[in-house]
């Protein structure tokens, strides 16, 4: 069983090409991008067989769709989480963004850079400094210690020594790995390893931050702690992130907005409370069924509104989560205003957060 709440108005979902919310350059813009996997995927674009299922395609010309017409924005400081099943196209998704894959169609934009049209030459310069990579696999060169596995970025474009050690003993003060300088990567833990991967990818001081499932490969407890070090790095350095999971916990405690796939096309896109609180369809639904929904909705999925009764409680914001505002509201048995800004744009009361809690515990 699902929760019944219902906002007295459901947020629009966001377009796919909804502009950045500053009103900057988007750091990441996707239009249109398509990847099709085959000898002939030209010509498939050019045809109707594009407008076929994954699967009827695969079976029609032997070729697959791995991205199918996905367009998004990422803010500048966003972390924006792609996720979605094995085989949903979050991985293609991501080697696209910076052509490790080359799409089919489509266009890709780094702070207004089109690198789909870059030269070989350009596109590598842009890899070097403009952007970083975090893997599953971490990729640590085993026989460097750790302040060469993060200095070797630095390396590859050509700083001094002096400069690139400089530079990974920040970033190994940075991630809380003070004292592991000389350590070889088998003498680490999983955890301590991807920790020299973010050390690595920051250490170049890239403009955007790009994650490949980075923890999926670690124990639960350990991983937990990755996130939290991420969302902590993401406080102290605020670099725009773009993050791939399957998991949709780790999604909904890392992400601004979150990007749902399935068969390589995007099904939803949303902040947490959007996606926890209006699935767009069944498969959604499914994903977040077992979400604690007052963890994840804010006050005005909950809220009524006023109905000119006079209120002297507490003071919300309707961004706030319920599970947040939960000991205020019933500490004060009765209704207490919820405003944007200045605005009064509802109440909500002890009733109002009981029924999301009850809901929990009756799915």
């Amino acid at each position: 069983m699902t929760t019944s709440t219902t906002p007295p108005a459901q947020p629009a979902q966001p377009s796919a090409s909804a502009v950045d919310r500053s009103g900057e350059t988007p750091a990441v813009h996707v239009e249109g991008l398509w990847k099709i996997f085959g000898p002939r995927a030209d010509k498939i674009m050019a045809s109707e067989d594009s407008q076929l299922s994954r699967k009827e395609l695969q079976e029609k010309t032997g070729h697959v769709v791995g991205v199918r017409d996905v367009s998004f924005d990422v803010a500048p400081g966003e972390v924006f989480v792609v996720m979605g099943l094995s085989g949903s196209g979050k991985s293609t998704l991501v080697r696209l963004l910076t052509r490790l894959i080359e799409p089919t169609a489509g266009v890709i934009e780094l702070f207004g850079e089109d690198i789909t049209a870059m030269s070989e030459r350009d596109l590598l310069e842009t890899r070097r400094r403009k952007v970083s990579m975090v893997f599953q696999h971490f990729g640590l060169l085993p026989h460097r210690k750790v302040v060469d596995n993060i200095a070797f970025g630095l390396e590859v474009r050509g700083e001094h020594k002096g400069e690139r050690r400089n530079r990974a003993q920040e970033m190994i003060d940075l991630v809380g790995l003070s004292g592991y300088e000389n350590n070889f990567p088998d003498q680490l833990s999983g955890g301590m390893q991807q920790r020299v991967g973010l050390a690595r990818a920051l250490a170049a001081n890239p403009e955007i931050m790009m994650f490949d499932e980075p923890f999926s490969a670690l124990d639960p407890l350990i991983r937990r702690d990755m996130q939290i070090e991420v969302i902590r790095l993401h406080e102290e350095v605020g670099k725009t992130m773009v993050f791939i999971t399957h998991d949709l916990a780790e999604a909904l405690k890392l992400g601004d907005r979150i990007l749902i796939m399935r068969d390589g096309a995007v099904v939803q896109m949303g902040t947490p409370d959007e996606v926890v609180g209006a699935p767009a369809d069944d498969y959604v639904r499914d994903f977040v069924s077992d979400v604690p929904k007052s963890h994840v909705l804010t006050l005005k999925w909950v809220m009524r509104q006023p109905n000119g009764q006079e209120l002297d409680g507490p003071v919300l914001q309707s961004d706030q989560i319920v599970r947040d505002a939960a000991r205020a509201v019933l500490d004060h048995h009765g209704p207490c205003r919820v405003v944007e800004g200045d605005k009064l744009v509802g109440v909500v009361d002890d009733q109002d957060i009981l029924r999301v809690v009850v809901a929990e515990d009756e799915d």
